[in-house]
């Protein structure tokens, strides 16, 4: 009887439609452009946009679980945008200037907000400065909103632990299916910009972290290339596979920041002065391309998993109208691929884990020493802290058995090398070959079935939504192509985009309450 009374409430709350003085702007799926046309014609403000925003968050967060903090300083970032704009200032013509962003709550900001990867353990901690991409975007006039939940430590704490669960904000919810796994790590991410409480996101990938999540609820999510994106100042996990990208509900509005962040940054020097020679002249937005699938060449492989669709009939079935799509669209499907010396190429990915254990306690020990102010300044602090607070980590349902697998390991030594050379010859004997013998523009996968092959070589991969299950759960077709083939992919993932538009909004909130509480 309590809870059916406390649904009734929520249901009378919910339903009310939270407007603002700016009535005529329809805040829900607001894109990019629309919302700077509504800037240029005087029918919004940021400040307007950022209030519109934080009242979501606080009728939509308690039942979704994907914001951890609100910005206390992002109204004042608005008004100081909407006096930039009135004084027609340079910076106000940019792309984001006045666009409230999430950032998923592994990327540091030297702000008011905390930076934990959603653990307490680094509650109150100070980085020493903004990580590399929020100093571009702040460059950009985009507004910090908040920081975005996520699957704690990037999903790299627990093996047990469920997707989308950390301390801090605990469980986050599909919004289009509650009892739908959220998937990956950039859950907080994803869910924001699909029940609208932010214009666009940032999340992060080492494997499958922004692919997998993007499907799952129904956004777009671009995985650049390796350091394309500075990951400086971004909670490592392994900087051999880490990368920082958007997560939002259109491809132009994912190209928009895209643009925003890439390029180098000296914090990040090595992985992104190489990656800078990638970046087109005149940016990604050229690449926004309604025919972009004319004339590309697509690989379609049936039968070999982690490349592709491995014959699964219930897949084949979902995916053949988009596989017509691409044929009316004027693309070439490449199909039936095969790789030589597939099962060898195969077991050498069986390393990936391994050395991700190793990576990951040498690179957040590096991160951890640099913090200003911290109590944690290593992995063992941290393990130390979660076994002294298990009522505020829940370690006992969820162990922390990652951490101490990787606490375990001692550096780089001979047959770590080894498993490294050997997953870079798979990268180069399986996708890069595949690739450049069938001449091929992008390899198409089902949901983020791609991703390993795309997080350990540092190739680029964009999701976008492609459907919905009989129970209504979202999915995703992911282009998956060589380093630095992003111009392509972006026209290929458009073409589809606008072919197709696939994606929705999700259902009333209320009907994700009742479900989630229905089936507990």
């Amino acid at each position: 009887m309590k809870m059916i009374t406390t649904i009734f409430l929520l249901l009378v709350m919910f339903q009310s439609i939270h407007t603002t003085q700016t009535s005529e702007f329809n805040i829900k799926e607001a894109t990019i452009d629309q919302i700077r046309t509504a800037f240029k014609q005087n029918k919004l403000t940021s400040k307007d946009l950022v209030q519109l925003y934080i009242q979501e968050i606080r009728r939509l967060n308690p039942i979704f679980k994907a914001v951890i903090e609100v910005n206390p300083d992002a109204v004042q970032q608005a008004e100081v945008a909407d006096q930039e704009r009135k004084a027609n200032t340079p910076k106000s013509r940019l792309g984001l200037h006045g666009i409230p962003i999430l950032l998923k709550d592994n990327i540091a900001t030297k702000d008011k907000l905390n930076t934990t990867a959603g653990s307490y353990a680094l509650l109150n901690s100070v980085v020493p400065r903004d990580a590399g991409v929020v100093k571009k975007l702040r460059d950009s006039g985009a507004i910090i909103l908040g920081k975005a939940s996520l699957s704690e430590w990037a999903h790299f704490r627990s093996t047990t632990a469920p997707s989308g669960w950390n301390a801090r904000a605990k469980q986050a919810v599909n919004p289009y299916v509650a009892t739908a796994d959220p998937c990956g790590s950039s859950t907080g991410s994803a869910i924001s910009v699909a029940t609208n409480m932010v214009t666009v996101s940032l999340g992060t990938e080492t494997d499958g972290s922004i692919l997998c999540p993007s499907g799952a609820n129904s956004v777009v999510g671009i995985k650049p290339t390796l350091g394309l994106t500075s990951r400086a100042g971004v909670i490592p996990i392994s900087p051999r596979q880490d990368s920082v990208g958007p997560m939002c509900r259109t491809v132009a509005d994912a190209v928009y920041v895209l643009d925003a962040i890439v390029g180098f940054d000296n914090n990040d020097a090595e992985a992104t002065r190489e990656a800078s020679k990638y970046i087109p002249t005149g940016g990604y937005l050229n690449h926004l391309i309604s025919d972009g699938l004319k004339g590309k060449r697509l690989g379609i492989m049936r039968a070999y998993p982690y490349f592709g669709f491995a014959d699964d009939p219930q897949t084949l079935k979902k995916f053949e109208k988009h596989f017509e799509v691409f044929r009316r669209s004027g693309a070439t499907l490449v199909e039936n691929l095969e790789i030589n010396n597939f099962r060898q190429i195969v077991s050498m990915f069986s390393g990936e884990v391994t050395a991700l254990l190793v990576e990951f306690k040498i690179a957040l020990n590096a991160y951890l020493t640099e913090l200003a102010t911290s109590p944690m300044r290593s992995l063992a602090d941290v393990i130390a802290f979660n076994k002294k607070f298990p009522e505020l980590e829940m370690i006992n349902e969820y162990p922390q058995d990652m951490f101490l697998s990787a606490e375990t390991t001692n550096g780089i030594g001979k047959v770590e090398k080894e498993i490294l050379m050997n997953l870079t010859r798979a990268s180069k004997d399986g996708f890069e070959k595949l690739m450049k013998e069938n001449k091929l523009d992008a390899l198409v996968t089902p949901y983020s079935q791609g991703s390993t092959v795309l997080a350990i070589g540092g190739y680029p991969g964009i999701s976008v939504p492609s459907g919905y299950d009989d129970n209504g759960a979202p999915y995703g077709i992911c282009f998956g192509g060589l380093k630095g083939s992003e111009p392509t992919l972006i026209e290929i993932a458009y073409g589809f985009e606008q072919a197709t538009k696939y994606r929705k909004p999700p259902p009333n909130p209320i009907k994700s309450l009742i479900h989630l509480h229905s089936d507990a």
